[in-house]
């Protein structure tokens, strides 16, 4: 390390989260600093800026008490890290990677940087295999897969910090010999009272065991939010490539980081580009999901399930627009089914997961997993077709079909898509399959004769004619 200190009176001003000082030593962007004053514990911050005769700081925590006269710059001459090593899993941590929860540090076996450098595409393997959630929605028709980072699109006042709970408490993996599985979750931006829900949830459910957790709470500086996704997939790529484990990475709300980095970036005197957001939001948040994947040579994998919630519900808003771009799919929270009373609302019509064909079928799920889930995908579209219809003719101009399809789908959202609890993915496949057979064997074009048989007991007069 290289530590270089500014005096007390370097200080020229404080603007919320950010110190501005006289530059009279060499530095670099992004290197962390701690901030002393008298008759205050030190605080940590980081180079966001700098010219030939200033130096911008990011202060990560409070700058409440912090007096201009006394102020004292520690720059460490390294990029921010976090000491990792046995031990993270079950620990609650802030957004910049401290204990909260009344335990000791970590016992540091490595320091590892949180903008981790990324890595080489040659050195990525296809992301393979299956992560049961436990929610019918997404293991049956949008299947997450180890490697893979699949966003969850949702609305204000839509239950999507119910869903991370439950994500969080009954992930796994499908068979025991896949190796360890852990999970780290992320808060970003969250109230206090959402933060206690998290933790009193994973206490009580015993999912804490094999959780890392870390909450950045809305009351504290924006800046922390920018930083919290990257202390936690730091955390989460030495579980992975260190400790070979399986990891999911559940981040809620990546609309409030975005918001952070909105905020920020106008405190800096940034041109802002669409709705006011910096233009190299692409590459900040690729820099954040990037971070998923598999690497050859190494056991473990990182999967990210980020959560964010989209502003007016407009998917193509800047912060899902852009998440879309970068990530293999999403799931699509729909504020119909849930006036509907359905839970988890989830249209399964406009959710997509890109990698679901490399985990799921024979030799990871079922054999039949993807044709089930292409016949229903059919058949519930073609139901959302005869409701436009029904909705301009009336249901007695509709055919006995049609009246067959309008019952399947209503049948499909209550029984299929709303559950009550967790469910294993064969009790998806029974009451998938129990649905179809309402319908005339003949609609079922996406499934074998065998398939048919096996499952419904019918035959497929029009596929045995062909």
């Amino acid at each position: 390390m290289r530590p270089d200190i500014l005096a007390a009176g370097a200080a020229t001003a404080i603007e919320g989260p950010l110190l501005f000082l006289r530059r009279t030593v060499n530095v670099g962007l992004n290197e962390a600093v701690e901030i002393t004053s008298d008759g205050h514990a030190p605080r940590l911050g980081r180079v966001a800026a700098l010219d030939d005769d200033a130096i911008v700081v990011e202060v990560l925590e409070s700058t409440i008490g912090l007096a201009l006269h006394d102020v004292r710059a520690h720059f460490m001459g390294e990029p921010l890290h976090m000491a990792l090593g046995p031990g993270l899993l079950g620990r609650v941590f802030n957004g910049i990677g401290q204990p909260v929860d009344g335990g000791p540090p970590v016992a540091a076996r490595k320091r590892l940087r949180i903008d981790a450098a990324a890595v080489n595409p040659a050195r990525r393997a296809l992301p393979r295999d299956f992560i049961e959630t436990g929610i019918s929605a997404i293991d049956l028709m949008n299947a997450l897969v180890r490697g893979q980072k699949l966003p969850l699109f949702s609305g204000a006042g839509l239950p999507h910090d119910r869903i991370a709970i439950d994500a969080v408490q009954n992930a796994r993996l499908r068979k025991k010999t896949d190796g360890e599985f852990a999970i780290v979750f992320v808060g970003i931006g969250i109230s206090h009272d959402t933060a206690e829900a998290f933790r009193r949830a994973m206490q009580e459910s015993g999912a804490l065991a094999h959780t890392a957790t870390f909450l950045n709470l809305a009351s504290q500086p924006s800046t922390q939010r920018l930083l919290a996704p990257r202390f936690a997939l730091t955390a989460a790529e030495y579980l992975a490539y260190e400790e070979g484990r399986h990891v999911l990475v559940v981040m809620t709300d990546m609309t409030n980081y975005c918001e952070a980095l909105r905020e920020v970036s106008a405190s800096h005197g940034e041109i802002p580009s669409r709705k006011g957001y910096p233009g190299y939001m692409y590459s900040d948040l690729a820099s954040i999901y990037e971070r998923a994947g598999c690497i050859q040579g190494t056991q473990g994998t990182v999967t990210q399930l980020p959560i964010l919630t989209m502003p007016a519900d407009d998917i193509s808003h800047p912060i899902p627009d852009l998440t879309g771009y970068i990530t293999e799919g999403q799931v699509v929270l729909d504020r119909t089914l849930d006036h509907k009373g359905v839970y988890p609302p989830i249209n399964v019509l406009p959710s997509l997961s890109r990698l679901m064909d490399q985990g799921i079928g024979k030799g990871f799920t079922e054999s039949d997993h993807p044709a089930l889930a292409n016949q229903l995908f059919a058949s519930y579209a073609k139901a959302a077709r005869v409701r436009t219809l029904a909705s301009v003719v009336g249901q007695e101009g509709l055919t006995d079909l049609d009246r067959r399809y309008l019952d399947f789908a209503d049948r499909f959202e209550r029984e299929l898509i709303n559950q009550a609890g967790p469910r294993t993915l064969d009790e998806s496949f029974a009451i998938a399959w129990r649905l179809l057979r309402q319908l005339p064997p003949s609609e079922l074009t996406r499934v074998s004769d065998a398939q048919i048989a096996r499952h419904t007991g019918a035959s497929n007069p029009v596929q045995s004619d062909a």
